[in-house]
């Protein structure tokens, strides 16, 4: 993995939620990060736990699961940092789990307290990114509690389509499936037959696609009309923001940032 990708997954996120300096984007790139790899399902994080460092996804899925039936309470897309909390608090309450495989980056927490001492602008983009974390939380319990089935599944489709999009990802609203069909049963509180019978009805209506790993949807006026979607509690500043650091890839290039495999 080429050196200054985990910056740039960083400032794809912070810039879709704050605008940022040239100045702010240039601390970043002093960020120290340890490069990880993980297995399918496998555990970054458990309750016994107490981190000293926030996991930066790179690629792949990453997810929080109850510890008692498994049940998935958010899931996480490239340039998320789903433990950023453990800054405040470093007891994780459930088992952060990789959603097939998975590339992080471990990013000191010492880094994030810097830097956000450092930069008003870096700070704010943090707690924007934590609200986030927050709002998409609450929505996930309205989502179980008071959607029917294909309501959530199309909810949930279209949420990850928008984040994706919002890092550079989901081009032509295609993207890399975050979750077997198992996964999304667990994930919207239903049956893995009824989250099947959900998937052939959207493909009935040839509203999506779902082959093996790949969803593409075909009708997005459609599946975000049956979702009642509206992506404004994500908090996204929109797609201009996403090329936002691009003028500083050289300095990203020759970061300084200490860079280690620890799997």
């Amino acid at each position: 993995m080429q050196k200054g990708f985990a910056y740039t997954k960083l400032a794809d996120r912070l810039t879709s939620l704050a605008e940022l300096s040239d100045d702010d984007l240039k601390l970043l790139t002093s960020m120290p990060y340890s490069i990880a790899h993980f297995a399918s399902h496998e555990q970054l994080l458990r309750k016994s736990d107490r981190p000293t460092r926030c996991t930066l996804l790179l690629q792949g899925y990453l997810c929080w699961k109850d510890d008692h039936d498994g049940q998935i309470t958010s899931i996480y897309v490239p340039g998320d940092v789903p433990d950023l909390h453990t800054m405040i608090v470093p007891r994780p309450e459930a088992r952060l789990t990789a959603l097939g495989p998975a590339v992080v980056a471990f990013v000191p927490h010492a880094f994030f307290h810097e830097t956000s001492s450092s930069s008003p602008s870096v700070n704010r983009a943090l707690q924007l990114l934590g609200h986030a974390d927050a709002s998409c939380l609450r929505n996930w319990i309205i989502n179980l509690g008071s959607r029917d089935s294909l309501t959530r599944v199309a909810h949930l489709i279209c949420e990850i389509t928008v984040r994706l999009k919002a890092v550079g990802l989901a081009k032509d609203d295609r993207f890399s499936s975050p979750f077997t069909q198992s996964d999304l049963a667990s994930a919207c509180a239903i049956s893995a037959v009824h989250a099947n019978r959900v998937i052939q009805e959207l493909r009935r209506r040839q509203i999506l696609q779902w082959q093996s790993r790949t969803i593409a949807i075909s009708d997005w006026q459609a599946l975000s009309r049956i979702a009642c979607f509206e992506p404004g509690y994500l908090g996204l500043r929109g797609r201009t923001t996403s090329t936002r650091h691009q003028p500083l890839s050289s300095i990203a290039a020759s970061e300084t940032s200490d860079v280690s495999i620890v799997r």
